[in-house]
């Protein structure tokens, strides 16, 4: 099974949870969070641990990974975005961090997740690792 790391690297409650994304140890693409708001469902960030992320088709967004066992939390996706309203408590991935409409945000989302997928093409489920690294 793949492991995905999550190393976040800033957080502010105006902008959200920055991090740098790993699959297997190699660089892959940079993230965008909620900031953390005691795991409250659609606003905040997921709480750092480890989890088995699933391959699920969703209404909104197709083919996806979904982390499961969150405690009190379903359907947090990875998928695409720019700031940090986009996230719906979810994880966007994007291959640069800009600054767009005058905050801070995630660019090249939809390149950036569509290469993710790529990575994972053959897997059904993989390992998520998430810590804060700030």
């Amino acid at each position: 099974m793949k492991n995905v790391r999550i190393n976040r690297v800033a957080s502010n409650p105006k902008e959200g949870t920055f991090g740098a994304l790993t699959l297997d140890g190699q660089p892959i693409c940079l993230t965008l969070e909620a900031y953390s708001r005691d795991n409250t469902i659609n606003v905040s960030c997921v709480n750092s641990g480890q989890y088995i992320c699933k391959r699920i088709n969703s209404p909104k967004y197709g083919d996806v990974f979904e982390v499961t066992n969150i405690q009190n939390r379903t359907n947090v996706l990875f998928h695409w975005g720019n700031w940090d309203d986009d996230t719906k408590g979810c994880i966007l991935l994007g291959e640069e961090y800009i600054v767009l409409d005058n905050r801070w945000a995630v660019g090249s989302s939809k390149k950036a997740f569509n290469e993710f997928m790529k990575k994972l093409k053959d897997e059904s489920e993989f390992i998520l690792t998430i810590s804060e690294c700030y």
